[in-house]
């Protein structure tokens, strides 16, 4: 494939990987017992993208050229930054050549390089899918930087509820992510409850010195998504809500507190499996496909400014993010789209506009205080005098007027 396909908006469950078809909904993964569900927002598949035949897109993926891609690589590509990808499993596709995919490691059985959801690809792909010359368009947002796959979905599934993933398995993979080096941690997967197991993983990668980025939530009509969802909404972790190409909330993207930027979710051209490229797309927009950017960006600043850490090198995206009002969030795309090349260039300063530098203190934004005034009735000190001229003035009016009278008078004797 040469050219850019229409994108098919596909609503089916999830089938085995014998199929071409990926859903567009997102179906839960399933829980066990009591513990929340995790899910992802699963790829819909483009038209004539099939497992098994590969294909290729000469296509530049648009996001890229909407983030600043080309100007952010003369200052950063991600060398030396290595990005986890905690999720399905990053297959085999030619965009990853030599060891630019390590071989990661696999919580549900199985091998962390292979990935029969296509979700983890896909993911990896937008952040760091190498080259292939000109027959693909396709790159990452940080080319150079190397993808840790630790895979915390299993590839069978048996049912349309799928296997058991749930928030403790999240959990230990981000908690394997980090201890294998990682220094930002892609998680385009969430769940709706407050579990004590990933809360205590998320504050040991943060005490690692590695930045959490998480998806805020993808909703469709079959499943729809309210309310924070976690990981992201953990303090330190970086919540991603989806824009669309106007740079406005997609459709599905969940709102709330829990989302501090936004990044391209639409329409998004990226790794597909072990076959080359694919774009993939949902009415709804994918908070997945967002956080993959958002990884990928802060990847280029961990190489660029590797002393700063995880808690900068979020400060750096949220207070540049392009937004309608620099002093203020809101709940859909949070500080707003990232911007890249201005995060790599930014001079932090405790006074701009947006969030406050990590370390100080928010200024307080006082209202202006308002003044009664008490009117009073002032004496004119010159009254006196004011009527002195007027009485005068009057006088003198009176006098011209007299005058005039006696001689109109003398001139109608003398007719």
């Amino acid at each position: 494939m040469t050219s850019r396909r229409r994108a098919a908006r596909i609503a089916a469950p999830l089938l085995l990987a014998s199929t071409a078809v990926l859903p567009s909904a997102a179906p839960a993964l399933a829980s066990t017992g009591s513990a929340p569900a995790v899910t992802a927002a699963l790829p819909s598949a483009a038209e004539q993208c099939e497992e098994g035949r590969t294909q290729w897109v000469t296509d530049t993926p648009t996001a890229l050229v909407r983030l600043g891609s080309r100007t952010a690589w003369t200052m950063a590509t991600g060398r030396g930054v290595t990005v986890a990808v905690v999720d399905s499993g990053v297959a085999r596709n030619q965009h990853f050549t030599g060891s630019s995919v390590l071989d990661g490691r696999s919580l549900v059985g199985g091998s962390a390089r292979t990935d029969t959801r296509l979700h983890g690809t896909a993911v990896a792909g937008i952040i760091a899918a190498r080259s292939v010359g000109s027959k693909s368009g396709v790159e990452g947002l940080a080319p150079d930087a190397r993808i840790l796959p630790v895979k915390v979905v299993s590839d069978d599934r048996t049912s349309q509820e799928g296997p058991d993933t749930d928030a403790g398995t999240l959990a230990e993979g981000i908690r394997a992510a980090v201890d294998g080096g990682a220094k930002v941690v892609n998680v385009s997967l969430s769940t709706a409850g407050d579990d004590s197991r990933l809360r205590s993983a998320v504050e040991h990668a943060q005490r690692k010195g590695a930045l959490v980025v998480a998806a805020a939530g993808t909703s469709t009509e079959q499943d729809p998504v309210r309310g924070p969802r976690y990981p992201a909404a953990y303090p330190g972790v970086l919540g991603v809500g989806a824009s669309d190409a106007d740079d406005r909330p997609a459709k599905g993207s969940v709102t709330g507190s829990h989302v501090d930027v936004a990044a391209p979710g639409t329409d998004v051209l990226t790794t597909f499996g072990a076959w080359g490229d694919c774009y993939l797309s949902s009415d709804e927009g994918s908070t997945s496909y967002a956080t993959a950017y958002v990884s990928a960006a802060a990847a280029l600043l961990a190489q660029r400014f590797p002393s700063e850490g995880p808690q900068l090198w979020a400060h750096r995206l949220e207070v540049t993010a392009a937004r309608d009002r620099r002093d203020a969030r809101d709940d859909a795309v949070g500080w707003g789209v990232i911007q890249p090349v201005e995060a790599l260039t930014a001079v932090l300063d405790a006074g701009m506009a947006g969030p406050p530098l990590p370390g100080t203190t928010a200024p307080p934004r006082a209202e202006a205080a308002t003044t009664r005034l008490e009117v009073r009735p002032v004496a004119d000190p010159r009254a006196g005098e004011r009527r002195q001229v007027l009485w005068v003035a009057v006088a003198a009016g009176s006098a011209l007027t007299g005058l005039a009278l006696v001689r109109l008078a003398r001139r109608r004797r003398t007719g």
